[in-house]
């Protein structure tokens, strides 16, 4: 069975959220791409995986059905491939179980983490904002920080569907602690560089907000 093409995958996302339209799939796809030949991990396992990694995006669990998905569309591959391809994919959130216990599965795990951070993270955190109609910003983070409190997640679970959630909330509750948790080296090294990119943004944006800059 030939390999599933960039124009086969677009077929199978809906585009209207920015933050996770199709531009987000191939990011993701070149970038695990880039970290499996650094990492030595299979590129065809990787690219097949990226392609169809949020393909069940609007369901719940969407990393499980995504990976169920993929076994119908990949029906008549190597039931070894399938399996590796499965498991990348619903491996894929860094929230959720299962976690990666595959080179492949990491290198996927790694890029979509890597996609929420930096200028690209930024630009996705606002898009999202604006599509939900989340006010921009209300406080700087060091005021927000007291409010989140220690239990960041608890807190992003019960005041992220709010208009007051804003992407500094975002950057509290989730995007600041994405690059520990990165399992490649190569990860890693990106993640420190968009990291330190996405806090000086911040930091820039409570200047701003407050007049002082």
């Amino acid at each position: 069975m030939p390999d599933i093409t960039i124009e086969q995958a677009r077929f199978l996302y809906d585009d209207s959220d920015a933050a996770h339209a199709f531009d987000h799939v191939l990011r993701v796809t070149r970038l695990a791409e880039h970290l499996a030949q650094e990492e030595g991990a299979d590129l065809r396992i990787v690219r097949t995986a990226g392609l169809l990694h949020d393909c069940a995006r609007l369901e719940p669990d969407h990393q499980l059905a995504g990976a169920e998905r993929a076994r119908s569309l990949l029906a008549g591959e190597d039931p070894g491939f399938i399996d590796a391809v499965a498991h990348c994919i619903e491996a894929h959130r860094f929230s959720c179980d299962p976690q990666p216990q595959t080179l492949e599965a990491s290198c996927l795990n790694d890029a979509d983490k890597l996609d929420a951070i930096g200028a690209i993270g930024v630009g996705r955190v606002f898009a999202y904002a604006g599509h939900h109609n989340n006010r921009l910003w209300t406080a700087p983070l060091e005021e927000l920080g007291e409010v989140v409190g220690e239990d960041r997640r608890r807190f992003r679970e019960q005041w992220g569907g709010t208009q007051d959630y804003t992407p500094s909330h975002e950057l509290l509750c989730k995007l600041e602690s994405l690059a520990e948790g990165m399992h490649t080296a190569s990860a890693q090294r990106v993640a420190a560089k968009r990291h330190r990119f996405m806090l000086d943004f911040f930091v820039r944006l409570d200047d701003e907000a407050l007049g002082s800059s």
